[in-house]
């Protein structure tokens, strides 16, 4: 795997975890097996390795559960949030691609898992688009918007913010 000199930054929705990856792997991927599903809550997880000696954990230490003996999976134990897959002998780290600041840093190149793939990825694409995320809740936007207690997606001093 070919290392590229690409800074990204992340961390949880709370802000509680924050890191920084001086380098990314040319990796990027989505994992359709059944473990990453769970791991993730969701339908797959998108991941792309950072190696570990360029991974620092600026804002506070992720919970890691051991998934098997071989993988432990890291997350924030304060929201929840998955954070990263991790091999335990493995030099390399695999970071959630929505914990990335800036998730387009690193688009998916390959799919893996297909065991796990689910019948109906393939037709995602082609579902209605109902429009932003508020639009179904025009009463409620305005009070989610004040009361949004997630992080930026951007370092800060401190969080929560003064």
């Amino acid at each position: 795997m070919k290392r590229l000199d690409i800074i990204a930054t992340g961390g949880c929705q709370c802000g509680a975890v924050r890191y920084r990856a001086g380098q990314l792997l040319d990796n990027s991927h989505i994992c359709h097996c059944r473990m990453c599903q769970k791991a993730v809550g969701n339908v797959f997880a998108a991941l792309v390795g950072a190696p570990n000696d360029s991974l620092t954990w600026t804002r506070g230490t992720p919970a890691v559960f051991a998934s098997s003996d071989l993988a432990e999976r890291g997350f924030c134990a304060r929201c929840g949030t998955p954070l990263f897959y991790r091999g335990k002998t493995s030099g390399r780290t695999a970071l959630t691609l929505g914990s990335l600041d800036d998730p387009a840093l690193a688009p998916p190149r390959t799919q893996v898992g297909m065991e796990g793939r689910l019948p109906f990825i393939d037709h995602l694409a082609t579902l209605p688009d109902h429009g932003a995320t508020e639009d179904d809740m025009v009463e409620e936007a305005p009070i989610i918007r004040a009361s949004n207690h997630q992080h930026p997606d951007h370092d800060t001093e401190q969080w929560p913010a003064p």
